[in-house]
């Protein structure tokens, strides 16, 4: 009888034309600064941003089982690392991005160590209070405008780029540039025996414990993994707007809530979920957008909607339904038989 090779494969026809086709929408997006207007390339980088912000909390509750709803500590720490160095440091905001994300890391690990000995509804409410002591201690920085806030200074601002739409190309860039990075980094990390760690986390912790999974260091390094993109995306997203106040920067509506919506309704769990829950949300959003207060109740029955007719989003449902990815993370043995040996 031959010899039987087994391997594992991670890629089927669904990913592989998924990978594809977002190859070729990155060259369009990476093009963009050129065939798009002004309006359009802001509300490009604010999509950017939220695809960013939402993959990095699913990566955080959906696979590590640490739903935080205080991500916006660390949007505003990094907004506010980056005024610091460009302002004091006087170094060029663009360089304080991958800085902010380090520093932000680094504060991280502690933070974990204190909220990680907390579990379920207890963690969710430990992040949400570490975010608000973040706040707390920015609005009592002076020379960062304190709670009113403060905007870059020219020289500052000039610094980035002589041209305001040399400036916002550049943004623009960086803001794409994030998001292929982390995208990638994620897909990375669910690939390698990270991602094994996290399945087995995921579908059971005692489990995954039992056979050797070492839970807390995984959930770490997801965490601080988390805490500097999220970080870096916060810089940016600053760095666009070129003011900074505590209210905005640590904004649990804006940086937390509308996340949390953006991955439920997309799927939990699921890398492209963030992706699809991101295209529904900026959809309701510019439909919606004039009804006022009624948009938030809309944005509500909406995820309701959604969690009842489909609990695991719309991706999940999709991808039950029709087996579809578009990114090769899924483990599938193949067996061949070789030849005799």
């Amino acid at each position: 009888m031959g010899a039987a090779a087994i391997r594992v494969v991670h890629s089927t026809r669904s990913s592989r034309i998924g990978v594809a086709g977002f190859a070729l929408l990155f060259v369009m997006l990476a093009a963009a600064p050129f065939w798009a207007e002004r309006s359009d390339l802001r509300l490009l980088v604010e999509i950017f941003t939220y695809v960013a912000l939402a993959s990095l909390w699913n990566l955080l509750a959906g696979y590590a089982g640490l739903v935080s709803v205080g991500q916006q500590a660390y949007v505003g720490l990094g907004a506010y690392i980056l005024f610091g160095l460009a302002i004091f440091a006087g170094i060029n905001p663009v360089w304080t991005i991958p800085i902010a994300g380090l520093i932000s890391a680094v504060i991280a690990i502690p933070v974990a160590f204190l909220i990680f000995r907390l579990r379920g509804h207890y963690f969710a409410i430990g992040t949400w209070v570490v975010a608000e002591v973040f706040r707390l201690l920015a609005a009592q920085i002076g020379p960062l405008g304190g709670g009113s806030g403060i905007s870059l200074p020219v020289a500052t601002v000039t610094a980035i780029a002589e041209t305001r739409q040399m400036r916002e190309f550049l943004i623009y860039w960086i803001a794409l540039a994030l998001l292929v990075v982390i995208l990638g980094l994620i897909v990375m990390l669910l690939r390698s025996r990270y991602g094994l760690a996290l399945t087995a986390i995921r579908d059971n912790e005692t489990a995954a414990l039992s056979n050797g999974v070492n839970v807390t260091r995984t959930k770490l390094v997801v965490y601080v993994i988390t805490a500097a993109g999220t970080a870096m995306i916060g810089a940016l997203i600053f760095l666009q707007k070129l003011r900074i106040s505590p209210d905005v920067a640590f904004s649990v509506n804006e940086w937390t809530a509308f996340v949390i919506f953006i991955v439920v309704i997309g799927g939990v769990g699921r890398l492209e979920g963030p992706i699809i829950g991101t295209i529904v949300f900026f959809l309701l959003r510019e439909t919606l957008a004039d009804l006022g207060a009624l948009y938030l109740l809309m944005l509500g029955i909406v995820a309701i909607g959604v969690m009842l007719k489909a609990p695991k989003g719309i991706w999940g449902y999709v991808a039950d339904r029709f087996g579809w990815e578009l990114f090769p993370l899924a483990r599938r043995v193949e067996r061949r038989d070789g030849p005799p040996p």
